[in-house]
């Protein structure tokens, strides 16, 4: 229902269907962010959603190690957060524009410093402000909400000390005590609350500051935040509001969708680059940080609202405005493709792959007149055969299971660490896309899809925290982009290598939930696609580097928390480079096409005098087309033999073409 206003939080529920914004387990900050009404009854409404788990076979396919969760929790895999979580040991995170870390004791905040260098971009860490308490010996993850996570400090005995709130854009950690405590920096304060270790200065705001020590009775909070380079942090001070819990709200209108993100109350945070090109009612910069993304701009208030443009998403290719010949020529190839046979992979990645190439075919052939019928019923029965809800009980491969541990969908034959829940997005907006291509007009297939394929969209898009799935397991609301790792045990933070593959999910998911009729779902669908595709144009495939000179390239590869990569992680070759931000190049991408003035430059450092004749050029030369129609067409030989396996001829030639 687009127009509406729509209405999400993020929440880790302290018993399994319990939801409780910003909550906790034990005692911690109450939250003040408003309770959010639940969704409209949607195809993933938690009730119908647990019917559907309960007849699937249940199995954990994959250890997540979750040894850093409070019981009860839902875990939150694909966060930016998520190496506070899982693995022996915690691995420092990245809440714009900090860097923190879990250290002995306590915990360690600094301002990443970045260096620049031909292939990357890195937020190097810098000294920082170390806070540490007696007593301290464990921290554990009680509660998270869409923009924030608590970390318990727990003594020997596993009581309490602090609570820490970590949050996306907040230039400070909120600190409650638990108990009456002591927290010690490593340098003195001064008596306004200032203290510098390194380049940067720190403030304090709350509890009592004695030399290096800031004392706190029980249930007292404080805030320790770091201020912008040249910005006083006394003259911020009062500014530094604790945060108690964040919460969202979007509107989806003709040609844009509205974000704001409150954090629950007035309090310092920093518009990225993305949001301070669409800011709502900006208000008063109170200082910059430099940052991997480029600038940060402090301001004080209680909601960053930004805007994101909407992209028309169709289910296939529009052949419409074609001539005769032209065509003639797709279906020239098409009979060639239809009376070839490709591969049905079994895996979850190149499985829903598969899916989405012979639904593109297919409709394509349909358009340019081509009898596909024998086809259509091989590709249906195979697409039906992975929506057997007990088919994990009969076989090994094509097939899915319920993770109870884990809380998700999982493939049993997986791949790229599925089982881990690395890249579920990618791996199942491919199904969902191929499921909306196939029943755009047949409702009876939607029904028998349904049983399955609405855990694969609850899996990645639950607009709730059911207790057996995350809300959006892999959306960072703030960021405005997914993260792919499930468990994300790295230093750098968590990453996100295909901009496009998250793209393409969220049009997967708008078509499957036309196809089922739900337009709650498909309006939450065009808020996700139209916020990656805002992201994916501004960090990964057009992205604006002025501020990063000694950095060489049009583009990034890779997107971390704390640097930006010209890598990625299957290879090294340019090519690759943009095919990985381009790829599937489905009809569900119309953002590709923005400002094709910088197209051309960005082909030409992919391919460079070589031409298209190698592998992933098809992708390169699609994206060509967008600012090039007649040099692609010219260039079409060059790819013949050389496609992707998630593409077929028919599919770059009508791309092509019709442009």
């Amino acid at each position: 229902m687009l127009g509406r206003r729509e209405l999400l939080t993020l929440v880790g529920a302290a018993a399994a269907v319990t939801l409780v914004p910003g909550c906790t387990s034990g005692p911690g900050p109450t939250p003040s962010a408003p309770p959010t009404p639940r969704p409209a009854s949607t195809a993933v409404d938690a009730d119908r959603i647990a019917a559907l788990v309960e007849a699937m076979p249940k199995r954990s396919v994959g250890d997540l190690a979750a040894t850093r969760l409070a019981p009860g929790l839902t875990p939150p895999t694909n966060r930016w957060f998520s190496g506070l979580v899982f693995g022996e040991q915690a691995q420092p995170v990245f809440p714009l524009p900090l860097g923190v870390a879990l250290v002995e004791g306590g915990f360690e905040m600094w301002l990443p410093q970045v260096a620049v260098s031909e292939k990357a971009i890195i937020g190097q860490r810098t000294a920082g402000m170390t806070l540490t308490t007696a007593g301290v010996s464990s921290a554990l993850v009680t509660g998270y909400d869409v923009a924030s996570v608590t970390i318990e400090l727990r003594d020997a005995a596993g009581a309490g000390v602090l609570a820490l709130r970590l949050t996306q854009g907040v230039p400070g950690v909120s600190v409650t005590a638990l108990q009456a405590v002591s927290v010690a920096a490593q340098v003195p304060w001064t008596g306004s609350g200032v203290a510098t270790v390194g380049t940067t200065s720190f403030g304090v705001r709350g509890g009592q500051v004695s030399g290096q020590d800031v004392r706190l009775a029980a249930g007292e909070a404080a805030v320790f935040f770091a201020a912008p380079p040249g910005v006083d942090p006394a003259t911020l001070r009062e500014h530094a509001t604790p945060v108690t819990g964040t919460s969202v709200t979007w509107e989806s209108g003709e040609d844009t969708v509205s974000t704001s993100l409150s954090f629950g109350t007035a309090t310092l945070h920093v518009a990225m680059p993305h949001h301070e090109a669409a800011i709502v009612d900006p208000g008063e910069s109170l200082g910059s940080y430099p940052s991997v993304y480029g600038p940060l701009t402090l301001r004080y208030a209680a909601t960053l609202t930004w805007t994101a443009p909407r992209w028309p998403v169709a289910p296939a290719l529009d052949l419409s405005g074609l001539s005769e010949a032209d065509r003639r020529t797709i279906a020239d190839v098409a009979a060639r493709d239809l009376a070839a046979t490709r591969p049905a992979p079994a895996d979850t990645y190149f499985g829903g792959k598969a899916l989405y190439r012979e639904s593109q075919l297919l409709s394509i052939a349909g358009q340019v007149g081509v009898d596909a019928t024998n086809q259509r019923a091989t590709v249906t029965a195979e697409i039906e055969a992975w929506a057997q809800p007990g088919a994990a009980d009969e076989r090994a491969t094509r097939c899915f299971v319920y993770d109870e541990a884990a809380r998700g969908i999982v493939g049993l034959e997986s791949s790229f660490g599925s089982e881990l829940f690395n890249d579920h997005h990618f791996h199942y907006g491919y199904f969902l896309h191929a499921a909306g291509t196939l029943a755009v007009d047949d409702p009876g297939l939607a029904e028998r899809l349904a049983p399955v394929f609405d855990l694969l969209a609850a899996d990645i898009a639950s607009p709730q925290d059911s207790g057996l799935f995350p809300a959006l397991r892999g959306f960072d609301v703030y960021a405005g982009h997914s993260w792919a790792s499930g468990v994300s045990p790295f230093a750098d933070g968590n990453n996100q290598e295909s901009s496009s593959e998250a793209v393409n999910a969220w049009a997967g998911l708008m078509l499957w939930a036309r196809a089922r009729g739900d337009a709650a779902l498909e309006a939450q669908a065009t808020w996700l696609h139209a916020l990656e595709a805002q992201t994916a144009l501004a960090y990964w495939l057009q992205p604006d580097l002025s501020a990063f000179p000694g950095y060489t390239h049009r583009i990034v590869g890779l997107g971390w928390g704390a640097k930006r990569d010209y890598a990625t992680w299957f290879s090294p070759n340019p090519e690759a480079l943009l095919m990985i931000q381009v790829i599937p190049a489905g009809p569900g991408m119309t953002y590709l096409a923005h400002a094709p003035d910088q197209i051309p430059a960005t082909v030409a450092e992919a391919i460079g005098a070589g031409g298209f004749a190698r592998t992933y050029a098809d992708y390169c030369l699609m994206y060509a087309s967008l600012a090039d129609r007649a040099g692609a067409i010219a260039a079409l030989p060059q790819v013949s033999g050389i496609i992707d396996d998630g593409l077929t001829e028919t599919y770059v030639t009508a791309f092509v073409l019709s442009r």
